[in-house]
């Protein structure tokens, strides 16, 4: 096991580290903004709220809780349907594991178990899951029965997402690893991207005169 290392800020790397809410907080943010951006949100929400409890966050109107991860700078690029995603993440983390995010896992022997838990959270899709379960394996010493198998592709040497990262070498590594694969059309599970189809042509063409 060895210390997850994403935001470059101390005390936030610290609470990624420490806390079960803020990581799995911090993994589903993790899209369409930078590494740091979304890994960095479970720190400035505390700092924001005075704490990181899901029952409390849970407890607040859902539209008062998405003022607080728009307020500058947002916690996301989309911060309205991340704060709700994040909203209802707390809900079931208070209401069915004893208000700890650990406990999603703590109790667990099987991986199998774990994909099933974390696919009915907000946000968690097929993906998300497997490199959430591959962080917890090599960073977090979490490594349940099948591991491997539920991580997929995530689960090997390569330096391909958030849970291979432990150094700013690494984080460097891992998008240089992901700016290969893009420049590759390759995805992080190294098949080939899908490209959109094209269009059919809507032009009009004209008769030509005899």
């Amino acid at each position: 096991m060895s210390t997850l290392y994403i935001t470059g800020d101390v005390q936030s790397d610290k609470l990624l580290n420490s806390n079960g809410t803020a990581l799995l907080i911090g993994m589903l943010l993790d899209q369409q903004v930078p590494m740091e951006w979304a890994f960095n949100g479970p720190a400035t929400l505390k700092k924001r709220l005075g704490h990181l409890d899901p029952k409390k966050i849970s407890q607040m109107d859902v539209e008062e809780f998405v003022s607080v991860c728009a307020e500058k700078p947002a916690i996301h690029r989309f911060p309205a349907s991340m704060g709700r995603r994040i909203h209802e993440l707390c809900g079931i983390i208070a209401t069915q594991y004893k208000n700890k995010g650990e406990n999603i896992w703590a109790d667990l022997t099987d991986a199998k178990d774990l994909t099933a838990r974390l696919r009915v959270m907000p946000g968690y899709g097929e993906e998300k899951t497997q490199i959430f379960i591959a962080l917890l394996a090599k960073r977090m010493g979490v490594k349940l029965k099948n591991w491997e198998t539920e991580a997929g592709v995530f689960s090997d040497a390569n330096p391909r997402t958030v849970a291979d990262i432990t150094s700013p070498e690494t984080l460097l590594l891992v998008r240089s690893w992901k700016k290969a694969e893009k420049a590759a059309d390759l995805d992080k599970r190294g098949n080939p991207l899908k490209k959109p189809a094209k269009k059919a042509s809507t032009k009009k063409t004209t008769a030509k005169k005899p």
